[in-house]
């Protein structure tokens, strides 16, 4: 990877080659070649310049990929030399820049030289988040696992992308509104869900994004949890410092204590405040996911308090 700043005298730009896979662009035709055709197809694009030693070994490579596609994706050339206009608004700093984009955003991409590996498998999580449902599904499958690693800012712009082609994606819709919430900012979060389409707006994603909202509003003023374990030991049957405390143990990311919390609430008064031990369990249930370990025990135990 070479940092930009100084460099040495740039030949004429390269020819591109590929047919209608892989071209070059330019500062004018980058909106055309890039944002716009990307809303059909995925596109690639390889920001380079012929001093650049690193470039010359991976474009080939990236090429190579692209065609393999089979038109699945395309990839465009920018060299940066002579189209510093798009390259400053990319905020390239150094090269190889490769960027993938798909509903007229960047969704994915990587600086420096990449083994062949990484670089076909980067073409084809491009190719599938335009391949139709079965890809676009991969592609939720990976925005989620992104976000669950923490990456709220990458998942999103990969949800983003996928409602630009799909606006009724509850999966896509969900999603973003919990990289939202990821990131604090439940307002919009809010506001992303508000518009969902009325035929989607039971679908499980949506309701799991809604209670994840609506437990972090609880969430936002719990009080100490060393001040609720105090009250609680002075008091075993201060069913309010129990709850209060499962809010303050997810607050605090410990999402074991608070089920363990309310399942034990509703073990002493299953009826207390209309239930509300039962009532915030299932939020938290929506919230984990159907498929989390969480959810699976902590239903499979509320259900056997409920029938005991």
């Amino acid at each position: 990877m070479i940092e930009l700043g100084s460099s040495p005298a740039a030949p004429a730009a390269r020819a591109g080659n590929g047919g209608d896979l892989v071209k070059d662009a330019t500062d004018a035709t980058f909106t055309a070649d890039v944002i716009e055709a990307s809303r059909e197809t995925p596109v690639i694009v390889d920001f380079w310049a012929p001093w650049c030693g690193p470039c010359k070994q991976l474009t080939p490579v990236l090429e190579e990929a692209v065609k393999a596609a089979k038109g699945a994706v395309k990839m465009v050339k920018v060299d940066i030399d002579q189209n510093q206009q798009v390259a400053a608004q990319m905020r390239v700093q150094s090269i190889p820049a490769v960027f993938g984009f798909f509903g007229g955003q960047p969704v994915d991409g990587f600086m420096g030289a990449q083994p062949a590996s990484e670089i076909k498998a980067f073409v084809k999580r491009l190719a599938d988040m335009g391949g139709g449902g079965d890809g676009l599904d991969e592609a939720l499958t990976q925005a989620e696992e992104i976000l669950d690693k923490g990456a709220a800012a990458d998942a999103a712009q990969v949800f983003a992308a996928v409602l630009a082609e799909d606006a009724a994606n509850a999966r896509a819709l969900g999603g973003l509104a919990r990289a939202e919430l990821a990131v604090g900012d439940i307002a919009r979060a809010r506001q992303t869900l508000d518009m969902a389409p009325p035929e989607i707006a039971a679908d499980p994603a949506i309701a799991a994004a809604r209670s994840a909202i609506e437990l972090a509003e609880q969430t936002q003023d719990t009080g100490e949890e060393a001040d609720l374990k105090a009250r609680l030991e002075a008091n075993p049957d201060d069913h309010q410092a129990r709850y209060d405390l499962a809010l303050a143990l997810l607050a605090g990311k410990d999402r074991e204590g608070a089920v363990e919390t309310l399942l034990e609430l509703f073990r002493r008064d299953a009826e207390w405040n209309d239930g509300a031990a039962k009532e915030q369990m299932f939020k938290l249930f929506d919230s984990f996911g159907p498929k989390d370990p969480l959810t699976l025990t902590g239903r499979r135990r509320l259900s056997s308090m409920i029938f005991a």
